[in-house]
């Protein structure tokens, strides 16, 4: 079933005298079945670089999903796009270091056919007003929210002294994103659903008046008017921007209000000379020098341009040649054709070059190259690493385990989203030397070998095939003196990796929670609550499921694995070359990937775990490095 959108947009400056939102209401793909977006963008930084960032942002944005739309995986286009944004942000702000400190929230919607999908960063506001109850769809990336989550999963937190509850824990400033709200399922839609997009100036009224004023306005139009009145009537004397985008539900066919007579359309033709207008550096240049001169912000009131202050024109005039844009203030006309600047489709980030591969010990084993693994849905942010693998022979017969070689590269290490723990942040670069890394978890039998040549404790598996299973309830030493009798029986240097080399392995290049994406998913790990058909009261065979990019197999679930680094409270002091991180308590150990016993979000690629050194437990196993 198809629907039809009447959708109406408007803002007021509130007690500013200075609009820092920006919103942008448009028609995606064909007249006939297409879809409409919605960006709303609150700035921050003071008027000047609050309203470069807010319209950086908006066009940004805009231009990656309409050059990828209609796409198959529209979350994956939501969330990219949101780095661009990003990205827009911190290149002005590395051309004109005068605006650093910028940023905005953002959040955006794409309404198509019954469906409802969304992004969002930051406190603004996305609601669904369905039979007179109002629902907050979007995650709220405030301190506030935080704590209000934490106390709903009953996992309450102090607040911390002096930390406000308006205080954002994730924006767009150009730097990492903390967190971004974009669920892979989308809300489906009923006839008489009116969907609400509002930066936090909305946050005046309560939820009961929004639902009174809703309820008391027929048209898309009438409810984003009334309710910025309703704000305007508050009175309060530090109100914030506003801006409002209504999105009524109708059935296909069914009738929508015509466009207000009295509203003049904005439109920008693709001809037009932008040669006199903008620097050779670009709109964002552009943008971010005339905020620089100190260009003067836009009369207060109701704002009727997309952009409003002053400071911004150069950029939509810049940026916008070819758009066509609706007026804050009006309602949008049923269908209207947006046609942005050209981008090239979002492509995978290229392989980088294989490096010389780790010479192993002579043998006979042969060095093959791993079948070519398919790219994950993300962007990588780094170049993926390249893979070859070897065995090393042992001088007391066999082989060792499977390595897999691992070029040299950078990568963002911790949790980028709000969803993460604390000791997961902050996110930062590091970057890896070559190393090469088991592709799977060290087995139950290559494990033996080493407990009856040590004398080591043989962990009891009795009810578990040793060649194909993984070893587990060791402790961090017996995994330390596992690598060093690697090491001795094969003349090369094996040890546990560092907890750098460890995540960037198990990315593989990609930047997503999960290699494989954004969500857990189903049957794509052994863990608990993950959907596969093994037991969930113990592990299973090693290479069960899917490899990453670079060929690893079970990075995530099955058992956990034991990584050189002592553990510590969150990232402030790592390294960022990929060294080991000693200091602190080395008593406990850092253990990665999550096992079978996990929840799906214990499994990502930057969730941490802690363990005494010397306490083993069944979840537990290991999984080597080799240096050239």
């Amino acid at each position: 079933m198809r629907f039809a959108f009447n959708i109406a947009g408007a803002q007021i400056d509130g007690a500013r005298d200075y609009q820092e939102d920006a919103f942008l209401i448009t028609h995606l793909g064909d007249k006939e079945g297409g879809a409409s977006l919605v960006i709303v963008a609150d700035g921050m930084g003071g008027h000047a670089a609050g309203n470069v960032a807010s319209n950086l942002a908006v066009q940004a944005f805009n231009r990656h999903v309409s050059a990828n739309f209609p796409n198959d995986n529209l979350p994956a286009v939501l969330n990219e796009s949101v780095l661009k944004a990003n990205n827009a942000i911190a290149e002005t702000v590395r051309e004109t270091p005068a605006l650093k400190g910028m940023g905005c929230t953002l959040v955006c919607a794409i309404v198509s056919e019954k469906y409802l999908r969304w992004a969002s960063v930051g406190d603004s506001n996305l609601y669904l007003l369905r039979d007179n109850q109002l629902r907050k769809k979007n995650a709220d990336h405030s301190y506030g929210g935080f704590l209000d989550r934490m106390a709903a999963e009953g996992k309450a937190v102090e607040p911390e002294p002096g930390f406000s509850r308006n205080m954002l824990m994730s924006a767009l400033t150009g730097d990492d994103i903390a967190d971004i709200d974009c669920p892979q399922t989308p809300l489906e839609l009923q006839p008489g659903d009116r969907i609400i997009i509002a930066s936090d100036g909305l946050d005046t009224l309560s939820d009961g008046k929004i639902v009174h004023i809703c309820g008391a306005s027929g048209t898309a139009k009438e409810c984003a008017d009334n309710l910025l009145q309703g704000v305007t009537d508050e009175n309060l004397p530090r109100q914030d921007n506003t801006t409002i985008v209504v999105i009524d539900v109708a059935p296909a066919g069914a009738a929508v209000p015509p466009p207000d007579p009295e509203i003049e359309e904005i439109t920008l033709e693709s001809g037009d000379d932008l040669e006199d207008r903008t620097e050779p550096k670009g709109a964002a240049a552009a943008a971010a020098a005339a905020a620089a001169a100190g260009a003067q912000p836009a009369p207060p009131g109701r704002s009727g341009g997309l952009i409003a202050a002053v400071v911004v024109g150069v950029l939509v005039l810049a940026a916008a040649a070819g758009y066509f844009l609706f007026v804050p203030g009006t309602q949008a006309p049923p269908v209207a054709v947006l046609e942005p600047e050209p981008e090239e489709p979002a492509q995978p980030a290229p392989a980088t070059a294989p490096e010389a591969a780790i010479e192993p010990a002579p043998a006979p084993a042969t060095v093959t190259a791993p079948a070519p693994q398919p790219a994950p849905e993300a962007v990588a942010a780094m170049p993926a690493p390249t893979a070859g693998s070897f065995r090393d022979p042992l001088k007391s017969g066999g082989q060792g385990p499977e390595m897999v070689v691992v070029a040299a590269g950078r990568f963002a290490m911790g949790e980028q989203r709000m969803a993460g723990e604390f000791d997961e942040k902050p996110s930062h670069e590091v970057r890896v030397p070559k190393f090469a890394i088991g592709r799977y978890e060290v087995t139950l039998a290559q494990y033996e070998k080493f407990a009856r040549a040590t004398g080591r404790r043989m962990p009891d598996n009795a009810y578990l095939d040793k060649d194909t299973h993984p070893v587990f309830s060791v402790t961090w030493d017996d995994a330390l003196y596992y690598t060093r009798w690697l090491s001795e029986q094969t003349g090369r240097s094996y040890r546990l990796p560092t907890e750098a080399e460890w995540e960037y392995a198990a990315r593989g290049g990609t930047t997503t929670p999960y290699w494989w994406g954004l969500t857990a998913g189903q049957n794509n790990a052994h863990c608990f609550g993950c959907g596969s058909a093994f037991d969930p009261r113990k592990p299973t065979r090693i290479g069960s499921f899917k490899p990453n990019p670079i060929g690893l197999y079970d990075t995530a679930g099955n058992v956990a694995e034991w990584v050189r680094d002592c553990y510590h409270p969150n990232y402030d002091g790592a390294p960022n070359d990929g060294s080991v991180w000693e200091g602190g308590d080395c008593s406990v150990r850092v253990i990665r990937g999550g096992s079978f016993a996990s929840p799906p979000k214990s499994i990502r690629s930057p969730k941490r775990d802690k363990h005494k050194a010397d306490g083993a437990l069944e979840t537990i196993g290991i999984r080597v490095v080799r240096e050239p």
